[in-house]
């Protein structure tokens, strides 16, 4: 009985020591390995990952011997220690110490003589029988079947595209050491980094935890020394077998191949013609990159962007997706960097390899040698006079932007008037007021050439095309250019007699004055319209009254078609 009670005493005292082991992780207390000695006395709050049998290890050290006299130390060196445990590499004693260990973690190992050089010490440095203390430092953990871990810190909701092999990439980046020591960041730089993909151009495991990343995308990327930069290192900054970790913002994504893409189109219900090459085209565009940073808007400046189309005079991206829109329409193009600014930028807004996006609402476009366009909307049934250069009209107008954007109108009550042909209207306009009918109403779509030109004026912008609602409301026939008056049917044979009415020889401006008024009453002759019928008689009396005696006779009195040939004659 005594003997089954001891059994069964030794097994419940084995079992409780198993449970205590298993409830003992290397996290949570300070082991005794064999006969290794182990103090945790500082130890990270996070820990994902313990130092296992067969991991390398990148670790700084303290060793003294029990009387705290320092015999050798990494630190001093200024260069940490490498190795691989569980494979006879390490003394067995710092192999045993090491594990569990978590990066970042302190431990003291006190390790016993036959764990670590033995009855025969080291040479002159390490006595016979000596324990040994070990003050370590983890810094870096690894394994041979390491992958390249990833972690999506943030993601944008939008996701069109993610990076492929042979893509180019722009990205901003925090990098450290596994330890959390930073060795480079290009938010110190000022400037993303940039590269291919799947092309050599990056550490291996850089090429590999970028792929798939969306613009906008921000990731944990944590890379083994041997698809980082291996035995060798890289620079001062990042040591021999170093794991490393990036925290990397995807800035910009395109591949070499891309051609723009058009998107988010928005095309007005009627669309006349569309834009080719060699139009010119006055157009509003908000300018962003993929991550939709704005770096140039047109509305700010108050001011359309005008330019030529398919000619070179805009990047080529933008040359190309110009062509083929409507007036007024809108549309995205997403330029890639060939077809912008390429590696070189664009000052200090647009970096090099930028892929730009523009919003685009064409206000509107013409060609050089388009003409003034006339779209009869109303013709009266009766129409017997039509308005033509040299005569004077009154109309109704209204003026605006091809965009709808009103400029200028008319009132009916104080309707406007011009004399065709004299220069007093833009030509584009006095052109579209030819031809029409009193009542008539119309369109008419004049290019900037026949309008305000490149400078505009007034209220009107430089360049744009003008959409004009003419209603002609009155019409007095005219009289060509230098003519006061001109006779609708022949001119009396004696004109002097005619003219004479007292028969007396002599025509004071009484009698001239009112046989001009009789033949306009008769509708045989015609005044100038828009000028006072009064200065218009003296005018022409003074210029027949040729020896200013104050009449006309017979020897003075020319018609000016009689003027003009023997004028023309003396000139010959």
């Amino acid at each position: 009985l005594i003997q089954i009670d001891s059994f069964l005493f030794i097994m419940f005292a084995s079992s409780l020591l198993l449970l205590l082991l298993k409830a003992c992780t290397y996290v949570g207390c300070n082991p005794t390995i064999g006969d290794v000695v182990v103090d945790r006395y500082s130890i990270p709050i996070l820990c994902p990952r313990e130092v296992k049998s067969g991991d390398y290890v990148r670790y700084h050290y303290n060793v003294t011997f029990q009387d705290g006299k320092t015999f050798d130390s990494s630190y001093e060196r200024g260069a940490a220690s490498v190795g691989q445990t569980g494979q006879g590499r390490l003394i067995a004693g710092i192999d045993k110490g090491i594990l569990g260990m978590c990066v970042n973690e302190k431990r003291k190992v006190t390790v016993p003589p036959h764990l670590a050089y033995g009855s025969l010490g080291a040479g002159d440095v390490v006595p016979p029988d000596s324990t040994l203390v070990f003050d370590l430092m983890l810094l870096d953990m690894w394994n041979k079947a390491d992958l390249v871990v990833t972690e999506t810190v943030s993601s944008p909701r939008d996701c069109k595209r993610s990076v492929k092999r042979t893509d180019f990439v722009r990205y901003h980046f925090n990098g450290t050491l596994l330890d959390g020591t930073p060795f480079d960041s290009s938010y110190n730089k000022g400037q993303t980094h940039d590269s291919l993909v799947g092309e050599g151009w990056l550490i291996k495991g850089m090429d590999e935890g970028i792929l798939g990343m969306c613009v906008g995308e921000t990731r944990n990327i944590i890379i083994p020394p041997f698809l980082a930069y291996g035995e060798k290192g890289s620079g001062k900054e990042i040591p021999s077998q170093a794991t490393l970790v990036f925290n990397v913002l995807l800035a910009d994504l395109h591949n070499p191949k891309d051609d723009i893409t058009v998107e988010n189109q928005v095309v007005p219900e009627v669309c006349a013609r569309k834009s080719v090459a060699g139009d010119y085209m006055r157009y509003h565009y908000n300018g962003t990159f993929l991550n939709g940073v704005t770096f140039d808007t047109s509305y700010q400046r108050n001011n359309t962007y005008n330019t030529y189309i398919g000619m070179g005079y805009v990047i080529s991206g933008m040359d190309k997706g110009l062509q083929g829109v409507c007036i007024g329409e809108r549309r995205r193009v997403t330029l890639p960097p060939h077809m912008a600014y390429g590696e070189q930028g664009a000052g200090k807004d647009i970096p090099g390899s930028a892929v730009l996006v523009f919003d685009i609402h064409v206000i509107d476009f013409h060609n050089p040698k388009d003409s003034v366009e006339v779209h009869v909307t109303h013709k009266p049934e009766v129409c017997n006079l039509t308005s033509d250069v040299d005569d004077l009209i009154h109309y109704h107008y209204n003026c605006s932007l091809l965009d709808g954007t009103r400029l200028f109108s008319s009132d009916y009550d104080n309707l406007q008037d011009t004399v065709l042909g004299a220069d007093k209207v833009i030509d584009g306009l006095d052109e579209g007021l030819r031809g029409m009918c009193v009542g008539e109403r119309r369109t008419v779509i004049i290019p900037p050439h026949l309008g305000h030109g490149e400078k505009g004026a007034t209220g009107v912008p430089g360049s744009a095309v003008l959409h004009f609602e003419l209603e002609l409301m009155d019409l007095q026939k005219g009289v060509p250019e230098g003519y006061l008056f001109v006779w609708v049917e022949d001119a009396p044979l004696e004109l002097f007699q005619a003219m004479d009415i007292n028969q007396n020889g002599e025509v004071p401006i009484e009698e001239f004055g009112e046989f001009i008024m009789l033949q306009v009453a008769e509708g045989k002759g015609r005044m100038k319209p828009g000028v006072d019928p009064e200065e218009i008689i003296a005018d022409m009396f003074r210029n027949q009254d040729r020896n200013k005696d104050g009449v006309i006779v017979a020897e003075e009195l020319k018609l000016k078609v009689e003027e003009d040939k023997e004028r023309m004659h003396e000139e010959l």
